[in-house]
């Protein structure tokens, strides 16, 4: 598991209320890195939060470390 994808596995594992059911999955293309964020439909709004902040505040997040990792990747929240 990469760095990036045990970073957001972690963050939205503390948000849900049903930790067992995050899923999430790497797709490594040339340039960027997607990372998609699976939950429990219970806990989707948790994850995306109020007008998104919580979803936007994850990408920050991400975006931060892959900065420092010299990588380009972008969340994906899957419904």
């Amino acid at each position: 598991m990469s760095e990036l994808k045990d970073l957001i596995h972690y963050v939205s594992k503390a948000l849900v209320d049903m930790p067992d059911v995050v899923e999430v999955n790497e797709i490594v293309g040339e340039q960027t890195t997607v990372i998609e964020l699976k939950v429990d439909k219970t806990d989707l709004g948790k994850v995306i939060g109020k007008q998104g902040r919580t979803a936007r505040a994850l990408r920050t997040i991400l975006n931060a470390a892959s900065t420092k990792l010299k990588k380009r990747s972008v969340l994906e929240i899957i419904e």
